[in-house]
């Protein structure tokens, strides 16, 4: 008689970067959640370059808890490096990812299994009221409209989600600086949901996201995972291959009837302005694009993993 299947196990990974305060909370909070689920679990927490005693704090837990693992990357790579570091350590079937500032509720991931059990493919926790500022706010609504574009859906999403840890062959050959682990679970499928959660203030310091790192950020989406900037600019170009006839028309025009040419010094440098403000343009976004491929060219490591425990 074959003994009954056991139910998918749990993999939780966590970035953490100057956050050793947090830690012991945020292990107790998992704990106690994961427990709820009935399955088998671990914990993965990825110290991404941290300044502060997170490494310590991290090797203590890991001694405390056998279901804590943790990793050490080399230096500071960021937040979706740290993610796919630890999300390709992952040992079971659903991988959860969530951030160590204790602002999105653990217990809320008993809600996002039931949801991936329904046939998702991927369930984000999205925030029904959000605490940052009106500016903080305002960029990353920017960032995650360039972001939706660039996944192909309409989906709410957020750095707390559950996914099917088998989509992570889809990308198992992906390297490069530049990583957004939403484009790259978009790779493989497009069964994506959300369910809203309500996000708490941070218990204490600041998001390194600020607004100006938030607009880094959507360039990088856009020119690192979509052609839409290069589809602008063409665009851009020619727009003002028709604005510079309809201007000759002008001009043959008025001499045509009036025998005068257009007079002015202004209008000759505004014309000029406009059109060398539409070249710079399009050469800026070249630019970025090779700056991009540059990047590949050099294939500096995605992460570099300097101690794992256990």
């Amino acid at each position: 008689m074959s003994s009954p299947e056991l139910p998918p196990g749990l993999s939780v990974v966590v970035p953490v970067y100057n956050g050793a305060s947090a830690l012991p909370e945020l292990v107790r909070r998992l704990q106690a959640a994961l427990d709820a689920t009935q399955r088998r679990y671990e914990v993965v927490l990825v110290d991404d370059g941290s300044t502060d005693d997170t490494w310590a704090t991290m090797s203590a837990l890991t001694g405390e808890h056998v279901f804590v693992r943790s990793l050490r990357l080399a230096r500071n790579y960021g937040q979706h490096n740290a993610l796919l570091a630890g999300i390709r350590s992952a040992r079971h079937d659903v991988t959860v990812t969530i951030d160590a500032d204790l602002q999105y509720p653990s217990d809320r991931i008993p809600q996002l299994i039931a949801k991936l059990d329904e046939g998702w493919d991927v369930v984000y926790a999205t925030a029904g009221r959000r605490t940052e500022g009106v500016l903080r706010r305002l960029a990353s609504w920017f960032a995650r409209r360039l972001l939706r574009r660039a996944m192909g859906t309409a989906v709410t999403f957020s750095s707390f989600r559950a996914f099917r840890t088998q989509l992570r062959n889809g990308f198992a050959t992906f390297g490069g600086r530049y990583v957004s682990i939403d484009v790259l679970l978009s790779w493989t499928t497009t069964r994506f949901t959300a369910v809203e959660v309500e996000q708490t203030a941070r218990s204490e310091g600041r998001s390194s996201y600020s607004p100006r790192r938030l607009a880094s950020l959507a360039l990088t989406m856009l020119t690192a995972f979509t052609t839409l900037p290069l589809r602008l600019a063409s665009l851009v170009g020619f727009a003002f291959t028709l604005f510079g006839f309809a201007l000759l028309l002008f001009v043959l025009v008025r001499f045509a009837v009036s025998g005068s040419e257009v007079p002015g010094f202004a209008f000759l440098a505004s014309i000029i302005s406009i059109f060398a403000g539409a070249q710079l343009f399009a050469l800026g976004i070249i630019g970025e694009y090779l700056a991009r491929v540059h990047m590949r060219v050099l294939d500096p490591p995605t992460y570099s993993v300097r101690e794992e425990l256990p």
